[in-house]
């Protein structure tokens, strides 16, 4: 978004992972927003911004390795899949 300070738009996108359209979801992106985030560039932040786009359903599946995500995502999803597993011990 223009004009928005780095603060401002970690702060956005902690926001948008907390508040989902389902709780998993919220708990993952949640989750990793909280501890990923701020050691992101500008570049991620745009894709992490990109995939909080996407459709809740959808996103759980790529998470959870259901389903193939598009490749444009398919290292920030393995890597939010990484952070879970880890964080979970799964």
């Amino acid at each position: 978004m223009s004009g928005e300070t780095r603060d401002v738009r970690l702060k956005r996108l902690k926001m948008r992972s907390m508040r989902r359209g389902i709780l998993e979801m919220d708990l993952i992106l949640g989750a990793f927003s909280e501890t990923e985030l701020v050691a992101k560039s500008g570049a991620e932040l745009d894709l992490y911004d990109a995939l909080l786009s996407e459709n809740d359903h959808d996103l759980y599946q790529w998470v959870t390795g259901q389903a193939d995500s598009p490749p444009r995502f398919a290292g920030l999803v393995a890597e939010i899949a990484a952070h879970q597993a880890a964080r979970t011990g799964n």
